[in-house]
């Protein structure tokens, strides 16, 4: 597996609680040259308190080999063309190092936070990255312009705002998914997928895979490149005491997602679809802190990655080494000891082969 993280290093959002550090701005090129020197695969932003594609502006002028990229930018309240510039921006930048990761939102904040009208969120997704592609082969190539789809025409591009070809045009485009119905329009149109942590390793292989080949069959595409990105839930800490504070935080986290009805399918997989429901209820009468206490042991391991600094590499590994090419994953680095932990934590996970995986995502047998 490949390893990205995002930042701050070691952050884990807890769900319910505030994340115990903030981001600090200042620090984004400096953390992102230290990953290079550890080895890492890539650095990834998502779209929470901060402009993403600034943030991996940044980044991508602080360094030479990192890969850069949004876990997830919220593409709907963006024009398919404002998308377009931001990506090529930094595609520039950072001599092709960009990834265009992209997610739709639920409909509450779409209409809610946006204010923008609501459309299911499959065939949206399907319309916005052909669109995307479009002004991009537009600006390479000269090909004409004319986008004409159920949630968009773009068929003007006047001199002035054309920025022309660049070095590095094919910038791959992931999709945030959890349900079958984004999983087939992502292997219709995009280079991967965006795993939500609640997916477990069965779910993405029984589930989220196959649609993903129904998909790429539909449109006669390859998945041989196609990757799959996750941000797994995990627990982890130097010491089974300071472990202890890790697993009653990310117990609160489960109790979170699964109260949303969007990531219903995930604990349904599991027979756990009463409890996503029971939590739906509490979640709407504000009872945030009775939900953590319905997320039992069984339903914590089933969800969850926990072990020590010393185990958690190969649980990683041994979880997610034949359904994921990318995890993310840091610790905080606070001291030249922990740079080296981390060090030897990114090169145990990295060693791990992406022969398995590729099978899975292809549906091959071994």
């Amino acid at each position: 597996m490949l390893l990205e993280t995002l930042l701050p290093l070691g952050k884990v959002d807890p769900g319910l609680r505030a994340p115990e550090v903030p981001l600090d701005l200042a620090s984004i090129g400096r953390e992102a040259r230290l990953l290079e020197e550890i080895g890492y695969e890539g650095l990834v932003v998502e779209e929470t308190k901060d402009d993403p594609f600034i943030l991996m502006a940044l980044a991508a002028q602080a360094t030479q080999r990192l890969r850069i990229g949004t876990s997830v930018a919220i593409a709907f309240p963006r024009s398919p063309t404002v998308t377009a510039m931001s990506a090529w921006t930094l595609a520039k930048l950072s001599h092709g190092r960009f990834t265009l990761g992209l997610g739709s939102q639920v409909r509450a904040h779409i209409e809610r936070r946006y204010g923008l009208p609501w459309s299911p969120a499959g065939p949206w997704m399907r319309d916005y990255v052909n669109a995307v592609r479009a002004v991009w082969n537009h600006w390479q190539t000269g090909a004409p312009l004319d986008v004409k789809s159920d949630h968009y025409t773009i068929n003007l591009m006047v001199p002035l705002f054309n920025p022309g070809p660049i070095e590095h045009p094919d910038i791959p485009i992931h999709v945030a998914a959890v349900n079958s119905v984004m999983c087939r329009m992502a292997g219709e149109v995009a280079d991967g997928i965006r795993v939500h942590p609640v997916c477990t390793p069965s779910y993405i292989a029984e589930v989220m895979l196959p649609a993903v080949r129904a998909g790429a069959a539909r449109a006669g595409r390859s998945l041989e490149q196609f990757q799959v990105c996750m941000k797994p839930l995990v627990a982890s800490a130097a010491t089974e005491e300071e472990l202890v504070r890790k697993v009653r935080d990310v117990r609160a986290r489960i109790s979170f997602y699964a109260s949303t009805p969007q990531y219903r399918a995930a604990f349904a997989h599991h027979g756990l679809g009463d409890l996503a429901d029971k939590l739906k209820l509490l979640s709407r009468a504000q009872r945030w802190e009775e939900m953590p206490q319905h997320i039992d042991d069984d339903v914590l391991h089933s969800f969850v990655t926990i072990g020590t600094y010393d185990q958690i590499a190969q649980k990683l590994i041994e979880r997610f080494g034949e359904v994921v090419t990318h995890c993310e994953f840091s610790i905080a680095v606070k001291t030249d000891a922990d740079k080296e932990l981390l060090r030897d934590l990114a090169r145990t996970i990295q060693s791990r082969s992406l022969d398995p995986v590729r099978k899975t995502i292809l549906g091959a047998t071994a």
